[in-house]
């Protein structure tokens, strides 16, 4: 009995460490040499948010570049286009009133009704583009989604947050 209780005691443990709010993915050019990039330059003529949380996305961003070894330049490397944006997103919860409960013990029967309710919220996300400058092709994105758009402190919390899983990916390690 305990050694069952200490498998589901470890298996919530790792669900929780591995837990992310986000969803984060990347893809890569497999021809590229990330190597040879050094510095960079924001584009931000798609990033359509206010200036509050554009300055949260492009300081973080600029923190991890600069954290990977890439510098900020006027003839660069990398061109990195930031977009943002966010779609209505609709849950639906449904709760039965069946279970552990009732008459007869802790497995018995009972009477109750369902209760379905919705939630409307605004869901956003984040995407990195960076371009070989000299080629003028796309070598990285990065998209994270989930950030809370219609609650501001979440929102000063979760952007950089974000930004931090999706460079994560980058420099991409082929293989994994």
């Amino acid at each position: 009995m305990k050694r069952y209780i200490f498998i589901l005691l470890a298996s919530a443990t790792l669900g929780l460490t591995s837990c992310s709010p986000f969803n984060v993915r990347s893809d890569y050019a497999s021809t590229a040499n990330f190597n040879t990039y050094r510095t960079y330059k924001l584009r931000i003529d798609d990033l359509k948010l206010n200036d509050i949380d554009k300055d949260r996305v492009l300081n973080e961003l600029s923190r991890q570049l600069q954290a990977k070894g890439l510098q900020a330049g006027e003839n660069p490397d990398l061109i990195i286009n930031v977009k943002a944006n966010h779609k209505k997103v609709t849950d639906i919860n449904t709760t039965s009133p069946y279970g552990a409960w009732g008459w007869g013990g802790p497995f018995g029967w009972g009477i109750g009704m369902n209760r379905t309710w919705t939630s409307n919220y605004n869901e956003g996300a984040i995407i990195v583009d960076m371009v070989d400058a000299r080629s003028n092709k796309l070598v990285w994105q990065g998209i994270g989604s989930g950030i809370s758009v219609d609650r501001p402190k979440a929102k000063q919390k979760q952007i950089p947050e974000i930004m931090m899983e999706i460079m994560k990916n980058y420099p991409p390690q082929p293989g994994k």
